[in-house]
């Protein structure tokens, strides 16, 4: 009777162990398989994130898709840098950074300065400007259909600035 007993632990430890190696076995393969899975999908991911940032490149703001700036729109660089004597004459107006802060100021204002409204639905923006010296700027606007140039004024008291078109010309 006892070999009998033997015989029938030995019998259910090796059903338990042949049981458990084949639940084992299983259970890696279905993780191989969920492993490739993820590896295709990562895969996917990255290739739908790499044209999604080609057509990003392509796109532009909507109101200049088609616009072509006429000749001569791009100002020469070596025009409407400030020379020493001007980024301290600002300096002691209360500018700290006197070209970046004219500037940004000039684009905050913008709207309020470019003497042209918008056609077609288009915005009128400053496409480019330049600081001339320390009294006098220069910017090119359009809003996809339309531009012009303009000459600005600016004053400087205390850090505060003013702006005033001196003169406009349409495209």
């Amino acid at each position: 009777m006892r070999v009998a007993i033997a015989w029938i632990l030995a019998a259910i430890f090796l059903f338990a162990a042949v049981y458990f190696y084949w639940k084992k076995n299983d259970a890696e393969s279905r993780l191989r398989i969920a492993d490739n899975k993820l590896a295709e999908t990562g895969q996917q991911l990255e290739q739908e994130e790499a044209e999604a940032d080609s057509l990003e490149d392509m796109m532009l703001p909507p109101d200049t898709m088609s616009v072509v700036p006429p000749s001569g729109v791009e100002f020469v660089d070596e025009m409407g840098s400030l020379s020493e004597s001007d980024i301290q004459k600002l300096r002691k107006k209360g500018l700290r950074n006197p070209e970046v802060d004219l500037m940004n100021d000039l684009s905050r204002k913008q709207g309020q300065l470019i003497p042209k409204e918008g056609v077609v639905g288009g915005t009128m923006t400053i496409r480019d400007s330049r600081i001339l010296n320390d009294r006098y700027a220069m910017a090119y606007y359009e809003d996809g259909h339309i531009g012009g140039y303009m000459i600005l004024r600016y004053e400087v008291n205390n850090g505060n600035i003013t702006w005033r078109v001196v003169d406009s010309s349409a495209l």
